[in-house]
């Protein structure tokens, strides 16, 4: 089920500009001596705040050093009772609250359920789900926005635009979808399509979380094509997929494209931006970190670090007809930086709202693996900051994207799309008229 996850798990995926997993053991703590007398709980504080002094390489201006006093007297008093034995669980709420006033949003802590949800959407793999997700009208999360290839939602004939009305004959709230989710129930829902009311039956199960990049046509002669990126995560793929259908698109005539981010959350940012090669045949960025400034020059769908390869799609295309780009108030991450990727090369119109806003920081995922946990259980994880981004004149990349086109999306939408009517889309659909071709366009440096 990907609708409206756990808060932590959702800013898992939304605050994501680079997934890059430690799989190995990250070494002894370095805050406390090493003692047999080392509690669960406090081991885990100390790998934690390792990372935060070793490997941070945020904007924050908090003292990392008065903030780990100020929360190791909070640990202390939590496990005061159990000494040695203190579980590993006591540290959570402590390490969840610390990071928070480190004042980073790109950094947090992740449960082991937020981790093994956030590896499952990284990797394209299984979660127990319905695998549909949700849009919010008359304060319950009832319309369906997406339906996941493959899951049961698809299999059970839901489809965009359907309005949830009950569940096994009461009505309906996302809290009981949730609830028969996580208990793999099946269930009864009562649908209304479009002013017709249908009943579905489907039961959560354990399927892929992979979502790759779709084309569809819409317009008067249906020759404008639609390209819908709904994550960069999905295990890879999604930047060859991406060039795959823009070919797909030429061939078959379209005359403009309009590329949906509408509610992607992020993911890898070499599968953005061998994406973004599609629309942009070049540009650059610099990585600045702790270690000195990276250059990262990407080309017709190859990426450079420091002058050498590091990978790129097979058989590159380029659009170069009219473009338009779709965000909204949950396009994060890589959507953001794919959307400024366009509005700086001015390639076409972004059209939307102002994005999520954690679009300009790079994040590396460091499982904790101390203490060490049962087999075959997910342990706990920390995202941290590790790098800032700037074009190559010094340019910060901007924290969100504030779109050529703002449009604010309001409940009203909601019920168009369950008419069938999809208003951004049109928005941009129209923008395209005034698009410019490839040939108009500024290059970028």
């Amino acid at each position: 089920m990907n609708a409206q996850p756990r808060p932590s798990a959702r800013r898992v995926s939304a605050l994501l500009a680079t997934t890059l997993l430690l799989t190995s053991g990250l070494g002894p703590a370095t805050l406390a001596q090493p003692s047999a007398a080392v509690s669960p709980a406090q081991a885990t504080f100390d790998e934690v705040n390792r990372l935060l002094h070793e490997d941070y390489g945020g904007l924050s201006t908090v003292d990392r050093q008065a903030l780990t006093r100020e929360y190791q007297a909070r640990l202390n008093a939590v496990c005061a009772a159990m000494l040695s034995t203190c579980p590993a669980e006591k540290a959570y709420p402590v390490l969840e609250a610390e990071l928070t006033a480190l004042g980073d949003e790109h950094t947090f802590f992740m449960t082991p359920e937020d981790y093994r949800d956030f590896m499952a959407s990284a990797t394209g793999g299984n979660r127990q789900q319905f695998g549909v997700k949700l849009a919010r009208l008359d304060g319950e999360n009832r319309v369906v926005l997406e339906v996941l290839p493959q899951s049961a939602a698809e299999e059970a004939g839901l489809r965009r635009g359907d309005v949830l009305l009950t569940l096994n004959g009461q009505p309906y709230t996302y809290a009981a979808l949730r609830e028969a989710r996580q208990a793999g129930r099946s269930i009864t829902l009562e649908v209304d399509r479009a002013g017709q009311r249908l009943t579905v039956r489907l039961t959560a199960r354990d399927s892929s979380t992979r979502d790759l990049p779709r084309l569809s046509f819409t317009g008067a002669q249906n020759n404008i094509a639609v390209l819908r990126i709904p994550t960069f995560l999905s295990g890879g793929g999604v930047a060859q997929r991406v060039h795959d259908l823009v070919g797909e698109a030429q061939a078959r005539g379209a005359q403009g494209m309009v590329v949906d981010l509408r509610g992607n959350p992020g993911g890898s940012l070499l599968e953005c931006d061998g994406a973004v090669s599609a629309f942009v045949p070049t540009f650059t960025r610099v990585a600045r970190s702790a270690d000195g400034n990276l250059p990262t020059l990407i080309q017709r769908g190859t990426r450079f670090e420091n002058g050498r390869s590091s990978g790129g799609v097979r058989h590159p295309q380029l659009w170069t007809g009219p473009l338009a780009v779709l965000v909204d108030r949950s396009s994060a991450s890589c959507s953001e930086f794919f959307a400024y990727e366009v509005q700086y090369a001015e390639r076409g119109p972004v059209v939307g709202e102002v994005t999520a806003g954690v679009g300009n920081t790079a994040t590396y995922v460091f499982p904790i693996k101390t203490p060490p946990g049962q087999a075959g259980e997910a342990p706990p994880a920390v995202q941290l900051t590790i790098i800032s981004y700037v074009k190559p004149d010094g340019q910060p990349y901007p924290t969100q994207i504030t779109p050529d086109q703002v449009r604010e999306q309001t409940e009203e939408d909601v019920r168009q799309l369950t008419r069938g009517h999809d208003t951004l889309l049109d928005l941009g659909v129209q923008a395209l008229a005034t698009a410019p071709t490839l040939a108009q366009d500024r290059p970028n440096p």
